[in-house]
């Protein structure tokens, strides 16, 4: 069992026409989930869970997939501005080999060039305190990473003239 880790592009051809996707922002101390519904229009935050191992860390997303019978992840790949991939895209990456191991839904890898700082000013907009931004930013960042690849997915999907 491994699972294909895929661009956008190539999900587009591949995921079924309908079906939830899980995203996720990788970060040191946390990961961020979020969920879409299963017609792929909206993400929203699910939950943000305290990193510990690999092993149960990946076994929580992945109780996460099975209750929410999602078709694939979608997770955010933090490129540098200039395009290039740093260590926190290589930890992305090896993340990423390392689920597909576990799984056989596609594991999709979206650039999130500056998720986080987006939904941080986001928050600090709606008067959110700090404490309360702390507890909600890592599972925000996953759904405004999720909603990015939703969106694309869906102007790849359009028929073109």
């Amino acid at each position: 069992m491994s699972a294909p880790i895929l661009s956008i592009v190539e999900a587009a051809g591949l995921l079924p026409a309908r079906g939830s996707l899980i995203g996720l922002d990788l970060g040191t101390k946390t990961i961020g989930v979020a969920s879409s519904d299963p017609d792929r229009r909206i993400a929203a935050g699910v939950e943000t869970i305290a990193r510990k191992q690999f092993t149960p860390d990946a076994g929580r997303i992945l109780q996460l997939a099975s209750a929410r019978g999602v078709v694939g992840f979608v997770l955010g790949l933090p490129v540098n501005m200039d395009g290039s991939e740093g260590p926190r895209a290589q930890a992305s990456r090896a993340f990423a080999r390392n689920l597909a191991r576990l799984t056989e839904l596609p594991i999709i890898l979206w650039d999130e060039r500056l998720s986080t700082a987006a939904v941080e000013r986001d928050l600090i907009s709606t008067d959110m305190s700090r404490a309360r931004r702390a507890e909600v930013v890592d599972q925000q960042a996953a759904a405004f990473i999720l909603q990015g690849a939703l969106d694309r997915l869906r102007f790849l999907a359009e028929p073109r003239d």
